[in-house]
């Protein structure tokens, strides 16, 4: 099977490079600012400001490696790259032999997949984005792919067009739509050629990355182009800035689309458009620039695995304490959820997803297009992290103090300030300490009462 997609692959050579022609002769449009296909000019353009806004998405990890479902996502690198003892033992146990991955894909069913029910799920989490895996690094593609042959959606397994029907239900709900791309392929011919190569040639590059990249674009428009798998190779080598040029110069979506920082060895951290830095990356301190937490609600994997216990599954508070954290230091979340081979989002999935969105309903307002204070967490305490909207600034409380009053030493007082709790009615009493703190008297009320079961969100109006 992989042989005659190559041999597909290769056909396009030639239409790629007249393809890419005519991205070049496009025309300069008026004022507009050209970015030129190196990094100084492609990091200086400004971030669409939806993103940042956003503060929010959820991540889907969704292919071939959710028939196994055991492991990790990387279940096809640990059996045959690695040669790892305990998939060797799975697959001897569980399938006959001479089952190849391959014989994985037309078990990805998606069977009882509806992309509404998970629009309507992602809603009620509260995520302003969702962003897709169109492609890990197995190779297999969610939507009907040119370049990837009996090796997609609609020519194997469920037979649709997966990317393409997410889309469209979440643009129903005005959720923006993000696609996860990995840039390389584990067991691809002409990957592993080019690599032979020393990556001095690019036939993997020009027939299959590329002609991908520029498909996903022109025929779904994402919001968000979220690449990965770059970590073996310069971005000179994957064309990056190439690509990125053309994107934020002359594709449909050059005005909206994000990206992040994968594109290459050493861009991570460095160039792109917000940094992931790395996996579960969490600062200690305010960055200077715009950044996401990736992490999944599956402590070990980002697919499904049907051999995860309760004890791998982050809890409400651990997810809501992320959340709260990477907003007050300016970054973004994204929490991923990893469906089964039939498309079924696991009930403990949906309640971590519906307990963030409940939250949410309530503590929104902190969240949502707020912004960092000039102090992101309070210095007498680690359980107080601080948003703002100007004029207010908004306190998260981790932590109930056991006698029932807050101490806040950053704000500073004036004669308007006022307290008030998010999903309560009326003011909080407050007193000052000669240090120009907040001595916050919290609602004396049992736990069933209050607004939120943990992470509680205090409004300061008229603080400095």
């Amino acid at each position: 099977m992989r042989s005659r997609a190559v041999g597909a692959a290769l056909l396009l050579l030639l239409a790629l490079g007249a393809a890419e022609s005519r991205h070049r002769a496009w025309p300069r449009r008026g004022a507009h600012q050209r970015y030129t296909p190196d990094w100084e000019s492609l990091d200086a353009r400004p971030l669409p400001g939806w993103y940042d806004e956003a503060k929010f998405g959820v991540f889907v990890h969704w292919g071939v490696y959710s028939v196994p479902a055991w492991g990790s996502e990387w279940f096809w690198w640990h059996w045959k790259g690695e040669g790892q003892r305990q998939y060797e033992l799975f697959m001897k146990k569980n399938y006959p032999p001479g089952f190849s991955y391959a014989d994985f894909g037309p078990q990805f069913t998606a069977t009882f997949f509806e992309p509404d029910d998970w629009a309507d799920l992602f809603r009620a989490a509260g995520a302003r984005y969702v962003v897709l895996t169109a492609k890990h690094h197995e190779g297999f593609t969610n939507w009907p792919s040119p370049v990837s042959w009996n090796w997609n959606s609609q020519d194997l397994g469920p037979h649709r067009d997966l990317v393409g029907e997410l889309g469209t239900a979440l643009r129903k709900r005005n959720i923006r739509y993000g696609l996860y791309h990995s840039l390389l392929e584990w067991f691809h011919p002409l990957y592993l050629l080019d690599k032979k190569n020393g990556f001095k040639t690019q036939y993997f590059v020009s027939s299959k990355t590329m002609p991908e990249l520029y498909d996903l674009v022109n025929r779904y428009k994402p919001d968000l182009i979220w690449s990965d798998g770059e970590w073996e190779c310069p971005d000179t080598y994957w064309n990056s800035t190439d690509f990125l040029a053309w994107l934020y110069n002359d594709s449909p979506v050059k005005d909206q689309v994000v990206v992040n920082d994968r594109w290459g060895q050493n861009c991570s951290c460095h160039h792109g458009g917000f940094y992931n830095c790395q996996d579960k990356y969490m600062p200690k301190s305010l960055p200077a620039h715009k950044w996401e937490m990736c992490t999944s609600v599956d402590k070990s994997s980002w697919g499904y695995r049907r051999n995860m216990v309760m004890a791998g599954i982050a809890s409400e508070e651990e997810i809501i304490s992320e959340l709260v954290q990477a907003v007050s230091l300016g970054g973004n979340y994204l929490l991923n959820v990893g469906p089964t081979k039939d498309g079924v989002i696991v009930p403990i999935f949906q309640e971590r997803l519906l307990a963030v969105g409940k939250w949410l309903s309530i503590s929104g307002e902190a969240i949502y297009a707020s912004q960092p204070w000039r102090v992101q967490s309070d210095r007498n305490t680690t359980s107080v992290w601080y948003t703002s909207k100007v004029p207010d600034v908004y306190a998260i409380l981790l932590q109930w103090p056991k006698n029932g009053v807050l101490y806040l030493a950053s704000p500073k007082t004036t004669s308007a300030t006022k307290v008030t709790m998010l999903g309560l009615e009326g003011d909080l009493k407050w007193s000052q300490d000669p240090g120009q703190g907040l001595f916050i008297s919290l609602p004396q009320l049992p736990p069933s009462a209050l607004p939120v079961k943990f992470a509680w969100t205090l409004k300061l109006t008229g603080v400095e």
